[in-house]
This record gives C-alpha cells, structure tokens and sequence, in this order.
C-alpha cells in the first residue's frame, strides 16, 4: 500500500506539534515529491490515465463500508461541534452518493483528454511551423473544506489532465479524507502512475495550508472552494497563483412575462433540490406585475422554505404566510439553507441594478416569455454563468458535460465558470523550422 501517514484527527497535544520549520519542511518536501511525479503524469498517455480513474472507481465502490464509517465518524464529530445543517450536508457521504462519484470518474475517463490537443496552429509565411498547444498546469494545490465529494473530484480531474495535487480538505472532514487519499494512492500505485501524484497536507493543519500557499515555485496554481473567508483568506494571502472560486450569491429574476407552472418548478427546484451548494438560489427578484409571484411564494412557503421579504412582497403574500423581514444584510447573503431573500421590482432596470449591486459572479436567471427580456438579460449580466429558464442547478461540471469540476471560477483570468480538464491545463508554443533566422 502507498499510505501517505496522517496524524489523528483528534491530536491536540501541543507538546508533540510540529514547529513551524517542521511544517514548512513537510510541506516542502510532499511538494517537491508532487513535482516529480508532474513529470511522469505529463507523459502519461490517456489510456493509463482513464485506467487509473477506472480503478479508482472500482476501488471506491469496492470500500464503501470503509470510506462510510470513516464519513460517520466526522459528520458525528461535526454534530457535537454545533455544525450548521448546511455543512453537515455537504459533509455527509451515502452509498447513492458514492455511486455517484464512481460513476462520476468513470463519466471522466471516457472524455477527451486536453493533454497535446491543438489550441491554433499555423504555418507562418517564412515557413516556420507554429502550434499552440495545451499541457497540464503541472502542481496543483486545492483547499476546501467539508467536501468529501471535492477529493475525488479535483483528484480526477488532475489525473486525468496530467498534473500533479496536493490536497488540504480540512479538519472537518479529516477522517472521510484520509481513506479517500489513500485509497486513490494505491490505485495509482495498483496501474503503475506516480502515487505521489495525490497528496494530502491535512497532516499539518492550517499550518500546512499557509504554508502551501507561499510554496511559490513548488507549487503552480491554488484554487480555494469553500465560502467567502475560506476564499479571501487563501486570496489574499498565498503567494502562488490563485484561481478564485467564488461564493454564489444567485439571483432568479421573476420577469412579468413569467409563466407560473414554469416558475414554480424552477424556483422549487433551485432552492429546495440541495440548498447547501453554491449554484441553489439565494435571491427572488419578482416583477411587481408578474401574474405568478404569489403562488410560487406560496408553493415555496410550504416547502419550508424561509421568505426574508421586503415590504411589498410581504404585502402580496397569502394571508398566514411566515416570513421575516428583509434587512440589508439578506440581499448580500449566502444562506447555503432553506432561506430565501424576496424583492420586488418594476423595471428590469430595477432587477439589472439589485443584481450589479449584490451578485458575486456566480450565476443568473431569468425566467420569461419575452425573447427581447431573455436577450437583455444575456447581455447585460456579468456573471459566470447566465441561464434562461432553466434552474440554477445546472452550473455544475457534471450537469454540463465537463465529467467534474474543480469549482465554479467567478474570475475573468484563464478560467471562468465550471471549471473542468481544460481549466486545468495551459498553454506552450511549439515552434518547429529548418534553419530560419529572423532578420
């Protein structure tokens, strides 16, 4: 077996921590490790690549108890420390949610693989030979928290585009963690590929993360996915390149034009189907003459959804209805839980402006039945993703063939939205001739 060696998730003894040299030091060298085995991954052909997925699958199916008693033990843990519901949900594993993931890589190995594949080519007039091609990023750290899910997901995705990953998954889920990395570990070891090539620095704590993020140089690119401090911490600290992942503060515009049984499903579907992910909304924007706003507040109502409304959706909502009122601080707010902020609006203009105002560059929509409305929107939302009549459930990687994601990009750099394989590579020039010289 190649166990990569982690601590108890328990230890809290002081005198037995590392010191911070110790730390850096161990974090050096797993990053260093991870670099090596960059090199052999960037060879690796797809065949290899797909099989260790493949693998991986099978061996994540095949320990399921494991990977599930080991899921129990943080969710229990999490319990006692007065865990949001939210998180114990993004936190908790289920044999459906296992198969999902298994099903999920083996979705992956049957994609593309972006390693060599042709950005432009051409040949010059001189007749030099020019391609533009993409290679893998190389080291990739990934800092998350409370997401089992996100392991296998980033580590597949790297495999699979041929770099090299070093995980920090947190505390929450140390446990969950520790079997899943070692269980990708001795499936690459079990095809051959570099175990190395998946690591983890939970071993160290948050220690180990701040150090993760100075190892610029060893290190190519960190992509944070968590919430807002989570993000801003690793932003505005880390040394290495940062791919920020945003929070998503998503907005739904109820446009007058609106059909109701549309509206209902979408609205239901986008805040009830997983309310603990980014992509669930978190603001309504209803048009004060849509004909549907008062059933889809009702339906949502009695699916236990909490209205934070302002005052004259309060005034349109069936008599009995709870609701709270809607302070300033609702309209910036991630609930990430059966929470939803409620406004009204008379223009699109009004809703276009809430939205400029609040949005972190998530996702969008509009639901209408107006080509002109749907157009404007598209146009003028600044967002990652913008969606017309469809639930904001489907910025998502899987939900958009890209096999997985590494997390939902709200930049503008390189990569923006559900970031899939391609996100995870660059781009080199191959320059081929026969003896030019400029002049």
């Amino acid at each position: 077996m190649t166990v990569q060696d982690t601590p108890s998730v328990n230890r809290n003894d002081a005198e037995t921590a590392p010191s911070p040299e110790q730390v850096e030091a161990g974090v050096h060298r797993i990053a260093d490790r991870a670099r090596a085995a960059s090199r052999r991954m960037a060879r690796a052909n797809r065949a290899w690549k797909d099989l260790a997925l493949e693998q991986i699958a099978q061996d994540v199916v095949a320990r399921r108890d494991a990977v599930l008693a080991a899921n129990a033990e943080d969710v229990e843990r999490g319990r006692k420390n007065g865990t949001s519901e939210a998180l114990l949900d993004r936190l908790t594993l289920t044999p459906a949610r296992i198969d999902a993931l298994a099903s999920a890589l083996r979705n992956l190995a049957g994609l593309p693989d972006p390693v060599g594949s042709v950005a432009r080519g051409q040949t010059l007039p001189n007749g030099l030979r020019m391609r533009q091609v993409h290679v893998p990023l190389g080291v990739v750290g990934a800092i998350y928290e409370a997401r089992p899910n996100v392991t296998l997901d980033i580590a597949g995705l790297a495999l699979k585009s041929g770099n090299a990953v070093i995980l920090r998954g947190g505390s929450a889920a140390a446990a969950t963690n520790h079997v899943l990395v070692n269980l990708i570990r001795d499936a690459l070891d079990t095809v051959g590929l570099p175990s190395d090539a998946v690591q983890t620095i939970d071993q160290y704590g948050r220690p180990g993360a701040n150090f993760l993020m100075k190892a610029r140089g060893r290190v190519d690119v960190l992509i944070p996915r968590g919430g807002r401090d989570l993000i801003q911490n690793v932003v505005t600290n880390a040394a290495v390149p940062v791919i920020e992942t945003g929070e998503g503060n998503v907005h739904i515009y109820l446009d007058e034009s609106a059909p109701e049984e549309m509206a209902v499903d979408i609205l239901l579907n986008a805040k009830t189907q997983r309310p603990s992910v980014c992509n669930t909304v978190e603001t309504l924007l209803v048009h004060s003459s849509s004909g549907a706003a008062r059933e889809v507040l009702a339906v949502l109502a009695d699916a236990g959804v909490r209205l934070h409304a302002d005052e004259r959706i309060r005034g349109i909502l069936p008599e009995g209805t709870p609701v709270h009122d809607a302070t300033e601080d609702d309209w910036g707010r991630e609930y990430m839980d059966l929470d939803l902020a409620v406004a009204m609006v008379d223009t699109m203009d009004e809703a276009l402006e809430h939205i400029r105002t609040y949005s972190t560059g998530h996702t969008e929509a509009i639901i209408t039945n107006n080509l002109a409305n749907a157009e404007r929107f598209i146009a003028e939302i600044d967002s990652a993703a913008v969606i017309v009549n469809a639930s904001t459930r489907f910025t998502d990687g899987g939900e958009l063939g890209l096999g997985a994601e590494v997390g939902i990009s709200t930049q503008k750099m390189h990569a923006r939205g559900p970031m899939g394989l391609k996100e995870l590579t660059t781009t080199k020039w191959i320059i081929q001739g026969d003896g030019q010289v400029r002049a």
